[in-house]
C-alpha cells in the first residue's frame, strides 16, 4: 500500500469564511490525517472527527466526511483537499451551512503566507 502524502498535522494558515484571529481562538487552526482513513480538524471553536479517502485516480487529492460540534452543536459535513508544491488547498462544507475555502502548511512552514488566497476548485 502506498504510504498516504496527506499523513500528519497541518496548520491552518488561511481561510475563505472566517478571519485568522477566529481560526486560532482556542488553539492554532488545523487538520491532521491519520495514517489510515481517519483525521480530525479544529478552528475556531469548531472541533470534528473526519473520515477521509485518498483518490485512487490522484494520490495528490483526499476527500472526507466530518462530525464535529460548533460550541455544543451538532455539524457534519464534507470536504476535500489536494496537495499543491508544499501546501494543502482544500474546502470545507458544513451540511446545510457555511462553506470555506483554506489553505495548510505542515507546522516548519506555517509561519509564511499561502501562496494563493482563493477558492480550490
Amino acid at each position: 500500500m502506498a504510504q498516504n502524502p496527506f499523513a500528519g498535522r497541518w496548520r491552518i494558515v488561511w481561510m475563505s469564511g472566517w478571519d485568522q484571529d477566529y481560526v486560532d481562538m482556542d488553539v492554532p487552526g488545523h487538520i491532521t490525517f491519520g495514517a489510515g482513513s481517519s483525521g480530525s480538524f479544529q478552528f475556531g471553536l469548531v472541533q470534528a472527527q473526519t473520515d477521509c479517502k485518498l483518490d485512487a485516480q490522484q494520490s495528490k487529492r483526499i476527500q472526507f466526511t466530518w462530525h464535529g460540534f460548533d460550541e455544543g452543536d451538532e455539524m457534519t459535513g464534507r470536504g476535500h483537499a489536494e496537495i499543491v508544491g508544499d501546501e494543502l488547498q482544500s474546502h470545507l462544507y458544513i451540511h446545510l451551512g457555511d462553506d470555506s475555502a483554506f489553505c495548510a502548511v505542515r507546522p516548519a512552514t506555517a509561519a509564511r503566507k499561502p501562496t494563493r488566497q482563493r477558492r480550490p476548485d
